[in-house]
């Protein structure tokens, strides 16, 4: 019997064994089954921020197009690209910079991209701007700070907390705690005008650098509400001359064309479609106002939308600003 004694010692230790390695297994494993998911404040610092429309359509426009028409300029913090072709002409008459609509790009389809194409045969040069996207399109702010749950605290603990924080006087009062609360819809519409007015700005100070004789700004859509708008507000004294094709106002924003054009006092060509119901009338009350204004250099031109043949329409809106820019510019 005494021979036995190390064979069931070591058959027991086995059993042991066996007997507590799914408990271990269970202890160090992940629990599956509580249902508890994973943190979404930790996903949010994982996940991409958004990238702008207008981003992403610079970064096409940079793949397809040649170097040589690709200017990256600064505005502020942030680089914006623009497409530029000097003149085709000896000695060119100036710069036009185009502004498209918040539907639009550098090399937009709608009047923007058949413009800059044709105006260096006019003899100008042409300076096309990305615009950042408008308030409609950009992403809420995020706080990229996980906050930590309080930990339970006691009842007796947190009396104590409360009288070693209370003031000292009344007249040491307790400091708010700070409020990470987005920014609200004025907030936005001001930071985002101030992004397109400071990239307008950067455009005129590229133009000026190329001597231009004549710095022309030129708006499509709601690029024309930026042109005007930045005129009115920073009056640079290099711009004298305004163009506007299908003016609109961007939604939100003040004042409407018809009080912002009128008092400008510059050179100013006002085209538009006259087919158009809504274009016919936002353009009456604007020639109304610069009646009032007594405006001396204001005209409207009149045009036929040719939906149907895109590409007269284009050669209809050029030959209407090129006669503009021969028959009406102001230069310094």
């Amino acid at each position: 019997m005494p021979r036995l004694i190390p064979s069931l010692t070591a058959t027991s230790t086995l059993l042991l064994t066996l007997l507590a390695t799914p408990l271990l297994a269970q202890q160090t494993a992940p629990d599956t089954t509580s249902g508890e998911q994973p943190d979404p404040a930790a996903e949010e610092l994982q996940r991409p921020p958004l990238a702008e429309r207008s981003e992403a359509e610079a970064l096409a426009l940079e793949q397809r197009l040649q170097t040589k028409e690709q200017q990256h300029l600064q505005a502020a913090d942030e680089r914006f690209l623009a497409l530029w072709l000097p003149a085709n002409v000896g000695t060119p008459s100036g710069v036009v910079i185009l502004l498209p609509g918040d539907d639009g790009n550098p090399d937009s389809a709608q009047s923007v991209g058949p413009l800059r194409r044709k105006l260096p045969n006019a003899g100008w040069h042409s300076l096309s701007l990305s615009l950042p996207d408008p308030n409609s399109d950009m992403p809420t702010p995020r706080s990229t700070e996980l906050v930590a749950e309080p930990a339970p605290v006691s009842v007796d603990t947190a009396q104590e907390e409360v009288q070693d924080s209370a003031p000292a006087s009344a007249e040491e009062p307790v400091p708010a705690p700070a409020a990470d609360a987005p920014p609200t819809a004025q907030e936005q519409q001001k930071a985002h005008a101030e992004r397109v007015l400071t990239r307008i700005e950067s455009a005129i100070a590229f133009a000026a650098e190329q001597q231009a004789r004549s710095i022309v700004l030129l708006g499509h859509g709601s690029g024309a509400y930026w042109a005007a708008r930045y005129l009115a507000e920073r009056q640079p004294a290099e711009v004298r001359n305004l163009l506007v094709v299908a003016a609109s106002v961007p939604a939100g924003y003040t004042p409407p064309l018809d009080e912002l054009i009128p008092q400008l006092q510059l050179a100013t060509g006002d085209f538009y479609y006259k087919d158009q119901l809504l274009d016919r009338q936002a353009a009456t009350r604007r020639m109304q106002a610069s009646k009032r204004q007594k405006h001396p250099t204001y005209i409207q031109i009149a045009m036929k939308a040719l939906p149907g043949n895109l590409e007269a329409e284009h050669e209809q809106l050029y030959r209407r600003i090129r006669g503009w820019l021969t028959l009406k510019i102001q230069a310094k």
